[in-house]
């Protein structure tokens, strides 16, 4: 018998857990062979090339991302060979089973639940009797009726084969994410989140997972995300893995948390801050919502200054990245309320920051109680609002606009003095920036074209010059040096139009070679020769003091020179700056 379990996963770079813990829990018995996709993969090719594994029995893993493109597959998979034995398994078919089997006539079985047990069951069965009753946690047919089968008892994860020691995904370990899980559930009782609906948390033999990470580390892994609903919900077990992979981890490697902020002590993060090689570990905190209120509705328990403690401490450090997430569209978050969120979280600065906006997942307690909110929500999968009682559509549109913008202008980092600029000087708040900067990013149609680095700035120069003239020019100073700062290759042709004539640049150079001491005494001691000085810098004028702003963050106007060494060894960039005047009382 021919056993295939397949997924769609959204992007290559990711890897699916959940098959390689099916298939790790079947063996010995049966071999399972694995075939991952991404949702971009054209269903006609995913469904040849299941189709030449001459599979008697193909199971695929269900998730609100890859729901759709999925069921595509099934239907033409079935129409090829009717005989062919289809099985969904996965958090998206796991609740309303009976409207999927009714839904998908071509489907055969749904594993409902944990998965591991259940699955190798049915292929148990499948090989004797066919008895399906006998397998707890399944859906099937029976005599044209459909059936389901209360779900089984936990499992004893402690007793679980590892999911990682398969052989041909050890090339790939170096080139994409590997998930692995320490503990499942969650004690938390969030109304939007599928965790909220198995009670307790259970955990893996800690043992078993160290010699996983170090097996993973020793083959290549870089990129290794845990994927526990709340990795920190016991001190004593965060403390001890913490210090285990800041002991044995190897160079290059990252490792991803979901935490939750407002429980952690800080003497953990003080350890941390104190221990951990800088970029080890990378923090995922969900806040959602600043509104009290909002989360009470949604049973969501969260303090708040003691979140902000937490990140604050931890972006002190300087050792760990975060990731803070939002969720638009909550019980009784109006527009202003969300402002008022989003504000508040950005205010602590978050290396990323992810505006998302409510799902209405199958078997949560928000769905669920839908009529209490008004909401309306796709019917298809990602289940998106479309409105409730205090957010209208078009409040939604505006909130998207800020999404857009927000994404490409601070997570990537590639303006981040100048967006201070802006909120600080020019906009009451950072969110009132990225909405009227993503409206009118809207209304340009810029969302539905592709853009190069150059174009990003040149558009919000466009914005500004347009909207906000008196600030334009000072803003335009601050977008150069972000340019100029953040590459690691001298550009051939920045987006700005030249502001030094050649003689200009020429006598600038000559001054700053007989007198380096004026961009400090770092600039000094590399003791540039006038080759290397033309051949690996860049020098333009911004509009303020900048070696100021740079060493106080203070903003005094007054044309500054601006000096960016590119290093062609290192690929380190330094900026220099030195006031105008100071050059020309060196000059006369």
């Amino acid at each position: 018998m021919k056993v295939v379990l397949s997924t769609l996963n959204a992007k290559y770079i990711h890897t699916s857990l959940a098959l390689r813990c099916l298939k790790a829990h079947a063996q010995p018995e049966f071999d399972v062979t694995l075939a991952e996709y991404t949702i971009k993969d054209p269903a006609m090719n995913v469904v040849t090339d299941l189709f030449r594994m001459q599979p008697d029995v193909v199971g695929f893993s269900c998730y609100i991302w890859n729901i759709e493109e999925t069921i595509k597959i099934i239907k033409m998979m079935k129409k090829i060979n009717p005989s062919l034995i289809i099985i969904l398994g996965g958090p998206e078919v796991t609740y309303d089973t009976r409207e999927w089997m009714e839904q998908i006539p071509e489907v055969d079985h749904i594993v409902i639940g944990e998965g591991e047990e259940t699955f190798k069951q049915f292929l148990k069965e499948l090989q004797a009797e066919q008895n399906f009753k006998n397998v707890s946690g399944i859906a099937y047919r029976e005599n044209g009726s459909i059936m389901i089968n209360p779900q089984r008892n936990k499992i004893n994860l402690a007793e679980l084969a590892s999911p990682f020691r398969f052989e041909e995904d050890i090339p790939h370990l170096s080139k994409r994410v590997t998930y692995i899980e320490t503990s499942r559930g969650c004690p938390f009782s969030c109304q939007f989140c599928l965790s909220s609906i198995e009670v307790g948390v259970r955990y893996f033999d800690r043992e078993k997972v160290k010699d996983d990470i170090r097996y993973l580390m020793k083959n290549g892994a870089k990129t290794i995300k845990f994927v526990d609903r709340t990795f920190n919900i016991s001190r004593s077990y965060a403390m001890e893995m913490f210090q285990f992979l800041i002991d044995e981890h190897l160079p290059g490697t990252v490792f991803q948390f979901e935490i939750t902020a407002d429980i952690m002590r800080p003497e953990v993060i003080q350890f941390l801050n104190d221990n951990a090689p800088k970029g080890l570990f990378r923090f995922e905190i969900g806040v959602q919502s600043t509104n009290d209120a909002t989360n009470d509705l949604v049973m969501r328990r969260q303090n708040f200054s003691k979140l902000t403690r937490t990140v604050t401490m931890v972006k002190e450090g300087g050792k760990i990245d975060q990731h803070l997430d939002l969720i638009a569209g909550l019980p009784e978050e109006d527009y202003t309320s969300f402002r008022k969120t989003f504000n508040d979280v950005f205010e602590m600065r978050p290396e990323e920051m992810q505006l998302g906006f409510l799902k209405m997942l199958r078997g949560t307690g928000l769905r669920l109680r839908a009529a209490d909110h008004d909401y309306v929500y796709m019917d298809h999968s990602p289940y998106e609002i479309l409105k409730n009682n205090v957010l209208p559509f078009e409040d939604i549109v505006k909130i998207k606009q800020v999404e857009d913008v927000l994404e490409k202008y601070w997570n990537d980092h590639r303006m981040d003095a100048t967006i201070e600029y802006l909120i600080r000087d020019v906009f009451d708040t950072p969110f009132d920036f990225f909405q009227a900067f993503g409206t009118y990013w809207d209304e340009q149609g810029w969302v539905r074209i592709g853009h190069q680095l150059e174009d990003l700035f040149k558009r919000l120069y466009t914005f500004l010059s347009t909207h906000y003239k008196e600030q334009a020019a000072l803003a335009e100073g601050f977008m150069k040096f972000d340019y100029l700062s953040s590459q690691k290759h001298k550009p051939r042709k920045p987006w700005w139009d030249d502001m030094l004539s050649k003689t200009e640049r020429s006598k600038l150079y000559q001054t700053i070679l007989s007198n380096p001491g004026l961009l400090g005494e770092e600039f000094e001691k590399k003791a540039f020769a006038e080759k290397d000085l033309y051949k690996h810098t860049v020098l333009d004028k911004v509009p303020f003091q900048l070696d100021a702003y740079l060493r106080t963050g203070e903003l005094i106007m007054g044309e500054s020179i601006v000096l960016v060494h590119y290093d062609p060894i290192t690929l380190k960039t330094t900026p220099y700056a030195v006031t105008e005047r100071k050059l020309e009382e060196k000059v006369s």
